[in-house]
């Protein structure tokens, strides 16, 4: 096995683990923002993975690359969608006029 593979899927692997070690002592209360500011935080993914697709040489490549940038800019977009969503939340409502009056 080679030693770069060898060390890159080790950086990987305690990576896993040390995120999942950290969000799952957030809070549900701050779940949703942190995930949401962290997604769309992951232009930097994109950014990488079209960096990835520019040294491609085959179809396999190619097809991974395709695949990371897909899956990136979704990442982004539903970051997103998501702290739309939450922001929603806190919106004023617009008051509805009672059609009795008296």
């Amino acid at each position: 096995m080679n030693i770069d593979l060898f060390t890159a899927i080790t950086v990987f692997v305690l990576g896993v683990l040390v995120g999942f070690e950290v969000i799952s002592k957030v809070p549900a209360t701050l779940h949703t923002p942190l995930m949401s500011g962290a997604n769309s935080i992951h232009g930097v993914v994109v950014l990488g993975a079209m960096l990835v697709t520019a040294s491609a040489d085959g179809p396999a490549a190619y097809a991974l690359a395709f695949v990371a940038v897909a899956f990136g800019a979704m990442n982004v977009v539903g970051g997103y969608v998501v702290t739309d969503r939450m922001l929603e939340m806190f919106r004023a409502r617009p008051r509805l006029q009672s059609s009795v009056e008296g």
